[in-house]
This record gives C-alpha cells, sequence and structure tokens, in this order.
C-alpha cells in the first residue's frame, strides 16, 4: 500500500476516536457512518488488531488502539504544521513545538531564554517538559531537547551539539563558615557537615577532586544530607546545613547575593557536558532550526 493510501485511513480513525462515534466523525467529514466504519475496518484488518471496543452508546479505543492514536495524532499534526509552513510562503516559525528540559537546569537556566524565543514568535505553540530521566526523542514526539549528560549509543537519526561542560565549586553559607570555620583543604571535608546530592535508591553522588597532579578524581565523602533534588540540595547549604560541590549554574546568585560563599577555590572541577539533541528530518523546518539556532548562541552553564 502507498503512503497515500495509508493517510486516508488515518482521518477517519482519528476523528472517530477524537469524537467518540462514527456518526459523529462522519459529520465531522461529511461521509456517510457506513464509510467511516468501513474505514476503521480497514485499517484494523491491515493492522491486525482490534483499535475500538464498539458499544451501543458510544466507541471506546483499545490499549492498542489509544497508542496508536497518539501516534497518528502527532503523524497528522506534524504533516499539518508542514502544510502551514508552506502555504505561509515564508520563513515565519509556527506551529507545536515540543520541548524536553533536565528539571532544575531547565527551570533556572532554559526556561528564561525560551519564553524570550517565543515571545518573539507568537505563531509557535510551545509544549514544554521537565524530566531527568532518559527521553526517546522519536518515540515521544520530541522536536529539541536539552540533555546534561553523555550522548553515546545515540540513533543515526538524532543530532546533538556539544554546548559546553559544567564547572563545579565548593560552596557554604556566611552563616555556616561562621559556625565552624572553612576548611583548608580537601582531607578537612570529613570534619565538616558535607551536603550530597544523591539518587533515589540512596547511593550518594562522588565529588571532583584535584590531586594535585593536574588530575581530577572522585571521592566518595561522608555525609549529613543527601537530596535527590539539586535545588532542594541548594536551599539547604544557603540555609547553613554544610558544605557542597555544586554546579555553578546552580549557585550563581546565590553566590552573587551573598547567600553563599565560594571555599576551597582552587578545587574547582569539570562536571557534566551539556548538549543539545533533536530529531535530524524535523531540523528542516523553520520553528526547529531557529531555536536551535537561539539556544546555541545563548545558553551558558559557567
Amino acid at each position: 500500500m502507498n503512503p497515500t493510501e495509508r493517510l486516508k485511513g488515518l482521518t477517519p480513525f482519528v476523528t472517530a476516536a477524537r469524537s467518540g462515534s462514527f456518526a459523529a466523525a462522519a459529520g465531522e467529514l461529511n461521509l456517510t457512518s457506513s464509510a467511516i466504519g468501513k474505514s476503521v475496518a480497514r485499517l484494523e484488518q491491515r493492522l491486525g488488531t482490534r483499535l475500538f471496543e464498539r458499544t451501543t452508546r458510544r466507541l471506546k479505543l483499545t490499549d492498542a488502539g489509544q497508542a496508536f492514536y497518539e501516534t497518528c495524532t502527532r503523524v497528522l499534526n506534524d504533516l499539518a504544521d508542514a502544510e502551514a509552513v508552506l502555504a505561509s510562503h515564508t520563513q515565519t516559525p509556527m506551529g507545536r513545538l515540543r520541548i524536553d528540559l533536565p528539571a532544575s537546569f531547565g527551570r533556572l537556566v532554559v526556561m528564561p531564554v525560551l519564553i524570550d524565543f517565543c515571545q518573539r514568535h507568537p505563531y509557535l505553540r510551545p509544549h514544554i517538559t521537565f524530566t531527568d530521566r532518559f527521553v526517546d526523542l522519536i518515540d515521544e514526539g520530541v522536536d529539541v531537547a536539552v540533555r546534561i549528560g553523555g550522548v553515546n549509543n545515540l540513533p543515526a537519526a538524532i543530532g546533538y551539539h556539544y554546548l559546553g561542560t559544567e564547572r563545579l565549586i565548593f560552596c557554604a553559607a556566611p552563616s555556616y563558615l561562621a559556625r565552624r570555620g572553612a576548611p583548608t583543604a580537601i582531607d578537612r571535608l570529613s570534619e565538616h557537615d558535607c551536603v550530597v546530592y544523591g539518587k533515589s535508591n540512596g547511593v550518594a553522588g562522588q565529588w571532583s577532586v584535584s590531586t594535585g597532579e593536574g588530575y581530577s578524581g572522585p571521592i566518595a565523602v561522608p555525609h549529613r544530607m543527601m537530596f535527590s533534588d539539586s535545588e532542594a540540595q541548594v536551599a539547604a547549604i544557603e540555609a547553613g546545613a554544610g558544605i557542597a560541590q555544586i554546579a555553578t549554574w546552580l549557585v550563581n546568585n546565590s553566590l552573587r547575593s551573598g547567600k553563599l560563599a565560594h571555599i576551597l577555590t582552587e578545587q574547582s572541577a569539570d562536571g557534566l557536558p551539556l548538549y543539545l539533541l533533536w530529531p535530524k528530518a524535523r531540523r528542516l523546518t523553520p520553528k526547529i532550526d531557529l531555536l536551535l539556532q537561539d539556544l546555541t548562541e545563548r545558553l551558558t552553564i559557567v
């Protein structure tokens, strides 16, 4: 079956699923209920699975039907966006824009850039999600993602651009330093209250330190408090809970305001790399290309 025939079968199915009946779909598409029913039946036969649970009162999608509906909706929306761009005869960015961001970095660093971008391009309809889990851009319909961490084993269909690397520093609140003093060396950290970032399974992250030979190696530190949320970790050390090694993008404002002080200044270290990711096929649209350019130019993690 050619692609055109496949597309013809999607619209009656999506319309029936959205409206809840063949009759309503028929009225919307200016067809008969019989034509809608036959189209859906042919689609089910081709797929080899039932898409609807049929009752006397209303259609209900099966689990397979729900999954197929979400995919079809995404495909038809992407097609509508492409047609809108071509019909405009301009390079005006418009339509849906699905963006996925790391939770804390997204809120604190990326969002101001995105808000400004969307205000300059009012025909965009952004859908922005925040998650620290791995996101499959193709399966989840993501146009652009920001990722902190490695990009090993990416599919060939995914493009990426390196933006920079986190800088990790040690800091504490002036109230803590007044009470406990500042450590004079890394090996004195065991005498202090350390506040670490850790996974929800209770595994604490290690700290990167210089050995004095130009090598930054991870060390495990005894800790008094552990957080699985970096913004909560910052709030704790601002309140005087102890010392943390943390990315500069998280604490720059706190350092400028005096809520935190930079200590062990010779022990700054590199953290995780930052990347932009996107499905290569979608960069052809103005909205994706312009957003990638904007983020590349304006995102900073120092």
